[in-house]
């Protein structure tokens, strides 16, 4: 096993919690980083794991885990853990797992889980859907397609991540989720393997050649993978070809980074707005 073998790997540090008195970690605790590589595997996959389940029909559970050990991981060590599905056969899925030292090979593993009703824990076939987003990160391909549309096709999956978002998350009030805007904007969406809708924003006219953008979204649990910046890329694209010279937006003050990096400006003074801080940001367009 080599790091060459893995696209995924989840970095992570020793604690000093995780070692005996000689600062060598205990050997149970691959386990625990193979696992919390797990988690960031589905992350890495768009796929927020609860509601990918109950759209699947099944849950994954633990048949077998085995771990060989190579070297010692020490106190501080920077470690990074690969992460593959190897195989998948009617009901189970293999996966494979390394747990690296730079090229280093520490400790390999091998988690064995079998998809299974969550009721009654009988075993089901993987679903096909979930055999191709395993093959399509092996492969190194997409596991989510950015598009835009109608709010008349996308209502329904971008109204439940909204609120999530905004309403259970930030507090801010439900009548406020969709609006009259909805309809005549232009929206933008991230989908996972599954089809799940994981980030979302809308492009409204705001003036003449000027487009706002707005009501941008993404799921709590994938925050940090690149969805929204998908997102905030496809409308301004759109605003591009329907010929706008600026789009502008308000942003809140805890996204201003994200904004700047790509391009935007800060215009005028912070404000507040449904309760929360906000900043008008600008991006010439032509």
């Amino acid at each position: 096993m080599q790091r060459t073998d893995f696209r995924f790997f989840h970095p992570l540090r020793v604690r000093w919690a995780e070692v005996d008195m000689q600062q060598i970690v205990f050997n149970a605790h691959y386990l625990m980083y193979l696992d919390t590589a797990m988690g960031e595997y589905w992350r890495a996959l768009a796929m927020p794991y609860q509601e990918s389940m109950l759209l699947l029909g099944g849950d994954m559970y633990v048949k077998k885990s085995t771990l060989e050990y190579h070297a010692s991981a020490r106190y501080d060590d920077l470690l990074h853990v690969g992460l593959r599905c190897a195989r998948v056969g009617n009901s189970s899925m293999g996966f494979e797992g390394g747990v690296f030292r730079g090229d280093s090979l520490l400790v390999s593993g091998e988690l064995l889980y079998v998809f299974a009703d969550p009721h009654t824990q009988t075993s089901r076939p993987v679903p096909e859907a979930l055999r191709q987003a395993f093959a399509a990160q092996n492969a190194g391909e997409a596991l989510t397609t950015t598009t835009v549309g109608t709010w008349q096709a996308l209502a329904a999956h971008i109204t439940p991540l909204r609120r999530a978002v905004f309403v259970d998350e930030q507090g801010i009030a439900e009548h406020l989720v969709v609006d009259e805007a909805d309809p005549g904007a232009v929206h933008g969406v991230v989908r996972n393997r599954l089809g799940q809708v994981v980030a979302s924003g809308r492009l409204l006219v705001e003036a003449p050649g000027v487009a706002r953008i707005g009501r941008m979204a993404t799921h709590r649990v994938l925050r940090g993978g690149g969805l929204g910046l998908q997102v905030l890329r496809a409308l301004v694209q759109a605003a591009r070809e329907r010929g706008d010279a600026e789009a502008m937006l308000h942003a809140q003050c805890s996204a201003e980074g994200f904004y700047l990096r790509e391009g935007f400006v800060r215009r005028g003074p912070v404000f507040v707005e449904a309760g929360i801080a906000h900043q008008e940001m600008v991006l010439r367009l032509a």
